[in-house]
């Protein structure tokens, strides 16, 4: 497909039943959810945000560009109103869309995102130390080398996201293998510092969009980050599924899958 202002975005679509945008994580990265099930009752329409995987590698990268594709992904698709389930940054992606287009959106998914503030990121650092143990001393000599280690590097940083069997699910996540853009995260990384967490709060005070947060609790991002969300959101299910970390539909599939149904079904009746 191709936005208004010219560039090419891979998207794709599976199944026949309701549709549900996904907005993958990063950013920089590509669309993973290849291995989401949601069961028969859903059509999966997936993407590869501007810069990653099988788009085409321009920019510019920011939050207002990023909103946009995500709405020029939904009118590609012939999609009025459309259920919208956001991983990660894709969650913060999804909440911004739904902020800015909210009579385009009949429902958020907000899967394991970061929250509206930035003051997780110290504790996320020890718990990700933690959880390398003494990989980390690999994972930080290929994060100063100047030659090119990036699957290895994201493969080993991956590991660490998840409270079991860390490695497969990493291998998994990084097949196929795209270029991180690091161009398109560095600068949409810098914009959302500059957006103050209140402006954030005001702004969700005001969306009646129901949303359902759901939270890996063995996650290294703390998941307390989230509470500000939830806590300003009108109309807000909040899912907390132990010991899953930071994927929850590859370590709790059945779970991940009874959760998302079960909202979406009571949103739709709603």
């Amino acid at each position: 497909m191709i936005t208004d202002d010219g560039c090419e975005l891979w998207t794709s679509a599976a199944g026949a039943g309701e549709p549900i945008l996904c907005c993958h994580g990063g950013p920089g990265l590509w669309d993973m959810f290849g291995t989401l099930d949601l069961g028969p009752g859903f059509r999966l329409i997936r993407w590869d945000q501007r810069g990653a995987g099988r788009s085409e590698p321009r920019g510019p990268y920011t939050l207002e560009r990023m909103v946009a594709d995500v709405d020029a992904v939904r009118e590609w698709h012939g999609l009025d109103r459309v259920a919208v389930l956001g991983h990660s940054w894709g969650a913060h992606l999804g909440l911004l869309y739904a902020l800015a287009r909210p009579e385009r959106v009949s429902a958020l998914v907000y899967v394991s995102g970061v929250g509206l503030g930035h003051g997780w990121h110290a504790e996320f650092k020890r718990n990700f130390e933690r959880a390398l143990g003494e990989r980390h001393a690999r994972w930080a000599e290929l994060s100063a080398a100047d030659h090119d280690e990036g699957r290895e590097l994201a493969v080993l940083q991956w590991t660490a996201d998840f409270a079991a069997d860390g490695e497969r699910h990493a291998e998994a996540m990084a097949t196929p293998w795209f270029p991180v853009n690091y161009e398109a995260n560095a600068a949409l990384s810098e914009e959302m510092r500059t957006v103050p967490e209140e402006t954030l709060i005001e702004a969700c005070r005001a969306l009646t969009v129901p949303t359902l947060i759901v939270d890996g609790m063995a996650d290294n991002r703390p998941r307390w980050a989230v509470d500000s969300l939830e806590q300003a959101l009108p109309s807000v299910t909040r899912v907390r599924l132990p010991g899953v970390g930071h994927v929850p539909w590859l370590e709790a599939p059945d779970a991940f899958r009874a959760a998302v149904a079960d909202f979406l079904g009571d949103s739709a009746e709603a």
